[in-house]
């Protein structure tokens, strides 16, 4: 099965140093959650492959020293206009993959900062999801999340109207939401869960396979604002 956790947020200045930071915070709590997701034995830190515009790919060790040399390299790439980003990927036990691409630290009004991290495990095994999202909201501080898959998406666009082409916002069966956004989530939508470094909701919107009940979601949440876009041009990081 394959699943997503993704967060985006709005223009945040960040030095290649704070984004170091945060990637390193992260890919060091994953061998924990993911165990299986990894090729080093138990304990250990994973190496990563890390995958470029142009060239071939290579191998990077998730030290402070490396993803630092790593995102200096792409923030002062030609190809770069704003903030700096990686692509990673790991491959595990038979049937377990995972890859992550981010881009933090840019100011640009127009284009959104993110961070998306797929899951790739046989069928039926346990994959922490509410976890991994918390985990992305502790360290990014996203304006919104959630953990989608290809089917939610596809049912998304076909009986509920949603259209990513036009920079529409959505939520999948877990979705995290900025104080500002919280504060808009209609009564009796989803389960709260915990709420991530203190700040935020997290909301259990349904169980998995149930696609009726998070097209459902969406809808309210759309209707009460909490999906709102960020305006155009962007002038702040979270709604």
């Amino acid at each position: 099965m394959r699943r997503v956790v993704r967060g985006f947020w709005g223009p945040r200045k960040e030095s290649v140093p704070e984004l170091a930071g945060r990637w390193k915070a992260m890919l060091d709590a994953l061998p924990a959650l993911l165990p299986a997701a990894g090729s080093a034995p138990a304990g250990q830190p994973w190496t990563w492959t890390q995958h470029h515009g142009s060239g071939r790919p290579t191998r990077l060790r998730p030290d402070e020293a490396e993803l630092s040399t790593a995102l200096q390299a792409d923030h002062d790439s030609p190809q770069t206009s704003d903030g700096a980003g990686l692509s990673l990927a790991s491959t595990g036990e038979p049937g377990w993959e995972i890859g992550i691409a981010g881009r933090g630290g840019g100011e640009s009004e127009y284009v959104t900062q993110a961070v998306v991290l797929t899951v790739v495990s046989p069928d039926g095994a346990e994959v922490p999801e509410a976890a991994l999202l918390a985990l992305i909201a502790d360290i990014w501080q996203p304006d919104i999340g959630d953990v989608t898959d290809d089917d939610l998406l596809d049912a998304l666009e076909d009986d509920a109207g949603y259209d990513y082409t036009l920079s529409q916002l959505c939520v999948g069966r877990l979705g995290y939401f900025s104080p500002g956004r919280a504060a808009l989530v209609p009564d009796g939508v989803g389960a709260v869960r915990e709420e991530p470094g203190g700040e935020g909701l997290l909301l259990d919107i349904a169980p998995p396979q149930d696609i009726e009940a998070v097209v459902d979601a969406y809808v309210r949440l759309r209707d009460a604002g909490a999906l709102e876009p960020l305006p155009r041009p962007m002038n702040r990081t979270t709604l």
